[in-house]
C-alpha cells in the first residue's frame, strides 16, 4: 500500500486522516509532516501515523500528497518537501493557493484543489473540487474516496469559481452560527432562556435542511407552504424583506467571494 502524505497536522487533516483509518488504512502507511511538536505527538497518540518533523525522502514513496497548512506557510512548507513529491498526486485543502502555485511548487501539473468546511469535523461537511488539466480520472476518484469520510462532493469546471463556493459553504458554517446567535437573543428577548433558544435554534435549522433535502421541491415552494398571509411567519419574513435582509446577505457574499479572489492573489 503506497504511503498517503499529509503536509500540516491540524484540524482538516486530522478530519480525513480518521476517516482513512476508518476506512480501513493501515496507519503506518500515513504519514504527516508537523513542525508542532505538541501536534505531533496528538496524531501519534490519537491515530498512531508516522509524524515527521520536517519531510524527508519516505515522501517519495507517496502516491498522494495532501496539503493542509496555513497558505501564508505554504511556500516555506513546499521548498523542501518538493525534491520528494513530484511523482505524486497532489490534493490542497488550503484557501487562497491557487493550483498553478502549487503545480510549480510540487514540480507536477496532477493538482486538485478542493475548498472544504468545518462541518468535515463531523462528517457532514462539503467540499468544492476543482482538478487541472493533467489530473485524470483516477486522480479524480481517489480524491473523491479520500474526502468521502467527510462528506460530500461537488466538481466545478472553473477554478475561479472556487471563490464562489469558499463564500458559500467555506464561510457557510458561519452564517448559520450568525443566525443561531440572533434566534438564541431573540429567545431571551421574548422570555425564554438562551439555551432554550439554541435548542429550538438548532432543532429548526437541522430540520429543515434535512427537509429541504429530502423534498424534490426547492425551498421557495417549502417556504411558501409555511407562510400563511396574515399568520406569524408572515410577519416575521414581512420585517425581514423590509429590512433588506436578502439583498444585505447577497451583498456579504458577493463580499465573501471578493476577498477570496483577493487572498487568491496575495497567496497564490
Amino acid at each position: 500500500m503506497n504511503p498517503i502524505a499529509f503536509i500540516g497536522g491540524g484540524n482538516m487533516a486530522s478530519a480525513v486522516i480518521g476517516g482513512l483509518l476508518k476506512g480501513g488504512r493501515q496507519a503506518g502507511s500515513v504519514i504527516v509532516v508537523e513542525p508542532f511538536d505538541a501536534q505531533r505527538d496528538k496524531l501519534r497518540a490519537d491515530f498512531g501515523v508516522q509524524a515527521l518533523a520536517a519531510p524527508d525522502a519516505s515522501l517519495a514513496g507517496a502516491a498522494l500528497v495532501v496539503w493542509a497548512v496555513k497558505p501564508q506557510m505554504f511556500h516555506a512548507a513546499a521548498a523542501p518537501c518538493a525534491p520528494h513529491v513530484g511523482g505524486a498526486l497532489h490534493l490542497s485543502v488550503m484557501a487562497g493557493i491557487r493550483s498553478i502555485a502549487i503545480a510549480n511548487a510540487a514540480g507536477t501539473q496532477r493538482v486538485v484543489r478542493a475548498m472544504p468546511n468545518t462541518p468535515a469535523l463531523i462528517g457532514q461537511g462539503i467540499s468544492g473540487l476543482f482538478a487541472r488539466a493533467a489530473a485524470t480520472a483516477d486522480d479524480r476518484a481517489q480524491v473523491e474516496a479520500l474526502l468521502a469520510p467527510t462528506g460530500r462532493t461537488l466538481w466545478v469546471e472553473h477554478e475561479e469559481d472556487l471563490d464562489a463556493v469558499t463564500a458559500l459553504s467555506g464561510s457557510g458554517p458561519a452564517y448559520v452560527f450568525y443566525f443561531v446567535e440572533a434566534m438564541m437573543q431573540a429567545a431571551v428577548d421574548m422570555g425564554l432562556s438562551a439555551e432554550q433558544g439554541k435548542q429550538l435554534a438548532l432543532a429548526t435549522f437541522a430540520g429543515a435542511t434535512s427537509l429541504a433535502l429530502a423534498s424534490a421541491d426547492p425551498p421557495e415552494v417549502l417556504r411558501e407552504r409555511v407562510t400563511s398571509k396574515g399568520g406569524t411567519t408572515y410577519a416575521a419574513l414581512t420585517s425581514l424583506e423590509a429590512s433588506g435582509v436578502k439583498e444585505a446577505f447577497v451583498k456579504a457574499l458577493r463580499a465573501a467571494q471578493h476577498r477570496a479572489h483577493e487572498l487568491g492573489d496575495e497567496y497564490g
